[in-house]
């Protein structure tokens, strides 16, 4: 191994050996993400909800938890607050019902202006920059187009992995992507933290790299299908070690990427910057140990008449030009 090379260019890791494991903690760890969905639910934000975005500028940067416990004495014990930009500007969000019955302007300015007394000092007082109300019925409509966007983006995948490659593989692709993005839905739902909609844009992103990381392998498994004179698990097998490195390294810097996201992005950014971040761990152990060894049992199984090159047309192509 050279020096600094922190992964070797060749390994002989025999990862189909351990598919029975692989596929019973799968397993468990759908059981429990389905469990936790239909028991505990979703801290649902206001994106979905409904309710009243406040946006307040102070002179001086404010302290978030001294602002939560001020709002909190003054009635608004659920009141969502995050910094943005600047530590001078606050975004405090009630979900409906903590702002007082309906959503008319007048209400929505009566909200903001308790809001902006309860959070400002004498020495740090406040100013309102915006202040506008989300009704529940276009939550329910973000919460419908989320639910489309997520149906095209796996039939679109499914549509092009099946014309790209075979499809056994693009069910084995679509399955696996489905079980990380389930995965990860199932973690904000046992923890309780907020789904908004950057969350759900985050489990968007997570479904794009769980099938980029398992299609790097997939088309090495074809590749090597056509050359390799052995059996089809060796072939898996040396398919996975040998995109082992780069799929450790891209796994590497995204993680890093999204991480930077989570400490220093806001509190705003968090939810997708958390959700990628499990995405990434999960959407790249499947990669290796679920998705490639669901190509050896079953009605997946492939074997090499699937992968044989279709024969010429030796007529068509001799009336090209």
């Amino acid at each position: 191994m050279k020096p600094f090379t922190l992964i070797p260019n060749v390994t002989n890791i025999d990862f189909l050996r351990l598919r029975g494991a692989s596929f019973v903690v799968s397993i468990l760890l759908l059981v429990v993400s389905v469990g936790a969905i239909a028991f505990n639910g979703f801290n649902f934000a206001l994106d979905f909800t409904g309710g009243t975005v406040t946006e307040l500028r102070f002179e001086q940067p404010v302290d978030v938890n001294e602002a939560r416990k001020r709002l909190a004495d003054a009635g608004y014990g659920s009141a969502e607050v995050l910094t943005f930009g600047s530590g001078n500007d606050l975004l405090v969000r009630l979900q409906s019902g903590d702002e007082g019955e309906g959503g008319d302007l007048e209400t929505n300015d009566r909200t903001a202006r308790q809001i902006t007394d309860a959070v400002s000092t004498a020495d740090n007082p406040g100013t309102v920059m915006r202040s506008d109300f989300v009704g529940p019925q276009v939550g329910k409509e973000l919460a419908l187009n989320g639910i489309w966007a997520l149906i095209f983006v796996v039939v679109g995948f499914l549509v092009y992995i099946s014309t790209r490659f075979e499809r056994k593989f693009a069910i084995a692709a679509v399955l696996t992507s489905l079980q990380d993005s389930v995965i990860v839905v199932g973690w904000f739902a046992l923890s309780g933290h907020e789904f908004d909609l950057t969350v759900l844009a985050g489990i968007l992103s997570v479904v794009g790299f769980s099938i980029n990381d398992t299609i790097v392998v997939f088309d090495r498994i074809r590749e090597n299908f056509r050359t390799m004179r052995t059996t089809p698990e060796a072939i898996i097998n040396a398919s996975i070690n040998q995109t082992l490195s780069r799929t450790i390294i891209t796994s590497v810097a995204s993680f890093l990427t999204v991480f930077a996201l989570y400490m220093y992005g806001g509190g705003s950014l968090q939810g997708m910057a958390e959700a990628m971040m499990i995405g990434v761990v999960i959407g790249t152990m499947s990669s290796i140990f679920v998705a490639s060894p669901l190509l050896t049992v079953g009605f997946l199984k492939v074997t090499k008449q699937d992968l044989m090159p279709k024969a010429r047309d030796e007529e068509a192509l001799a009336r090209r030009p």
